[in-house]
């Protein structure tokens, strides 16, 4: 098996526990993401695993993507090729995976760490939690499914406005919009989603792979091509002024002055 050096893998009871384990806020480098691929692949093939449970470590679930990384990349880096080889290829895992997914949701997450926690199936949230789209501040479309997620969950008039105003969605506001299935006290949250994932390894897990299945088709047939088309808004947002912009001000601490340039 995978020796992972930015994730943190527990099996217990039929349940996988992946813990994201970049501190401090668990903002995806390339190394996590494709530990993270890897590790819900080997899970989807493990007949042990019956279900997985997903979180953060620290007080953040994760970031996104660590923006400084695509820096260092360089300006020949391709955002939309990126996504195609990462996010959009997790993602797409983790619907089409043939078993439950909890993700619970200890912190913040924002951008690419959004999308990944509204790909599992059931969340429970900490009160601390809190849902960012991101994607806004530094100039850029949303990916990762958020496209689809977003909308799918709260209505496009709520997905809209938390998309465009960038504002932080609470815990509680989060539970009354239907974007969580809990909220519990932070302390509570672990043996919470444990008890979860538990109850559901313990169930018909065919019959729930199978309700996933038909589910997936129901509401979300379109994912592949929202995430394909995803990847191009964002090959074309990654290459605008405001993006840049958007780069420096996030880098500096400062406050951007977008030109919708």
């Amino acid at each position: 098996m995978r020796t992972y050096q930015k994730l943190l893998l527990e099996q217990a009871d039929g349940v996988q526990t992946i813990t994201l384990n970049r501190p401090k806020a668990n903002a995806f480098d390339f190394q996590m993401t494709d530990e993270l691929l890897s590790a819900m692949e080997q899970a989807a093939r493990d007949r042990d695993v019956r279900c997985l449970l997903l979180t953060g470590s620290g007080h953040t679930f994760s970031a996104g993507q660590d923006i400084g990384e695509m820096q260092r990349a360089g300006p020949q880096i391709s955002y939309g090729d990126h996504l195609r080889q990462t996010f959009n290829r997790v993602v797409l895992v983790m619907r089409r995976m043939d078993k439950p997914i909890v993700g619970a949701i200890n912190g913040p997450a924002a951008g690419a760490g959004l999308g990944i926690a509204l790909a599992t199936d059931l969340r429970l949230a900490a009160e601390s939690a809190r849902f960012i789209f991101g994607f806004t501040a530094l100039g850029l479309a949303g990916d990762s499914g958020v496209s689809l997620f977003l909308p799918a969950l709260v209505g496009l008039a709520r997905a809209t406005e938390i998309a465009f105003s960038n504002t932080p969605l609470a815990a509680d506001q989060a539970l009354a919009y239907g974007l969580v299935n809990r909220v519990v006290p932070d302390t509570d949250l672990m043996p919470a989603a444990k008890q979860v994932a538990v109850s559901l390894a313990a169930g018909p897990t065919r019959a729930l792979g199978l309700i996933k299945r038909a589910f997936n088709v129901a509401a979300l047939d379109r994912l592949e091509s929202v995430l394909e088309y995803e990847a191009w808004m964002q090959e074309i947002a990654s290459r605008t002024a405001d993006h840049r912009e958007g780069v420096r001000a996030f880098l500096e601490k400062a406050a951007p002055n977008f030109r919708g340039e």
